[in-house]
This record gives C-alpha cells, structure tokens and sequence, in this order.
C-alpha cells in the first residue's frame, strides 16, 4: 500500500522527466532480489556517510567527498541518470522531506544533514 502511494506521487511529481522515463526502462524487469540488492547498497552508502560523520570527518574531506561519486554512480548504475543537478536536488530533499531525513538519520541524528552538506560540497566543486 504504502509503496503505491509512495510511486503515485513520483509519477505525479518527476513523471515526464527523462530520469522518470530512464529509471521505469532501467527497472522494468527487476526481480524483488535486484530491488533488494540496489536499496540495499544504497542504505549501505548512507550508513557509510554516518560512519565518517560519528569518526569527526568533515563533509569535505577526501573520504566524504568519494562516498558522494559513489553515491551518485550507484543511483546512475541501479535507477537512472544521477547529473549533478539530480544529486543537488536529492541533497536538498534528504533534508527537507520528513519522510527522507528519518530514514536516512536511522543511521544516526544528523546523518541526512551530513549527506547533504557532503553533497552541497561536491557539487560546488
């Protein structure tokens, strides 16, 4: 039910964009096992992300600054096309959708607002 809802409101908000388009082609044919494998590296990005966070890394460290390529090579190779105004977007919104900071700060308070800076940070270049 909830993952219904949760694809309606995509499709209403990003469906006719060209990463709507990409990622309904790139994921037509998942099995539950590939959608598992892709979130679950995705989650295991984020808790990468609160790792450094708790060790005292700032969000524009070297280390930091990879996991945010790496975040964003993951989104382009399980979902679709991740440009750097994608990622921008998705930052702002892993802070400013409830629905995303709490899942992402499961990892740890403060997380979500880590990854955005981090990604705030790697977009500026």
């Amino acid at each position: 039910m909830k993952t219904q809802k949760f694809e309606a409101e995509a499709r209403s908000r990003w469906g006719d964009t060209t990463a709507y388009r990409e990622h309904e082609e790139k994921t037509k044919n998942y099995t539950k096992e590939k959608w598992a494998e892709a979130n679950e590296g995705l989650m295991a990005i984020l808790g990468e992300f609160a790792a450094c966070k708790e060790s005292g890394m700032s969000a524009d460290s070297d280390e930091v600054q990879s996991l945010v390529a790496k975040l964003q090579a993951h989104i382009t190779a399980n979902y679709y096309t991740c440009t750097d105004e994608i990622l921008a977007g998705l930052g702002q919104m892993y802070v400013a959708d409830e629905r995303f900071k709490k899942n992402i700060d499961k990892y740890g308070e403060g997380t979500a607002e880590f990854v955005a800076e981090a990604i705030a940070t790697y977009i500026k270049g």
